[in-house]
């Protein structure tokens, strides 16, 4: 009599898993597990060396043309907030509040496109067919 194992994975776990194997072996071959580290180590400073050029990138959000700006680096962190002080005295604090939560915003999407875009290029530099 013929025992058969159960089988604990899916179909669809078993696809899954080899379509990761397959994503794998294009990434890096048929290469060993030193060179696959080495190679994971290269990444590792790619994207270490693409995060030190993101924090001399710098992207703005502003409301009330200009009077109001937020600055930020492409790692979205805030390096400069200016208001002229003349805002105060002629806007309601309900319109201020809307605009430099507007002014924000347009900040940290600005400095997502610009992380998105350089860890775009990074990745297409270091893996082979990532650009596709």
């Amino acid at each position: 009599m013929e025992y058969a194992r159960p089988q604990n994975e899916s179909k669809k776990e078993r696809t899954t898993k080899e379509k990761k194997r397959i994503k794998l072996t294009t990434m890096f071959g048929n290469q060993n597990m030193q060179d696959i580290m080495a190679k994971l180590q290269d990444m590792q400073g790619a994207v270490e060396e693409s995060k030190k050029r993101l924090e001399n990138i710098y992207v703005k959000g502003d409301a009330f043309d200009g009077k109001v700006r937020f600055v930020m680096d492409g790692n979205r962190q805030m390096k400069e907030l200016f208001i002229e002080d003349d805002i105060f005295k002629t806007t309601p604090k309900e319109e201020l509040i809307n605009n430099l939560i507007d002014a924000f915003n347009q900040a940290i999407k600005n400095a997502d496109h610009v992380n998105e875009s350089e860890m775009k290029s990074t990745a297409f530099n270091i893996i082979p067919g990532m650009g596709k």
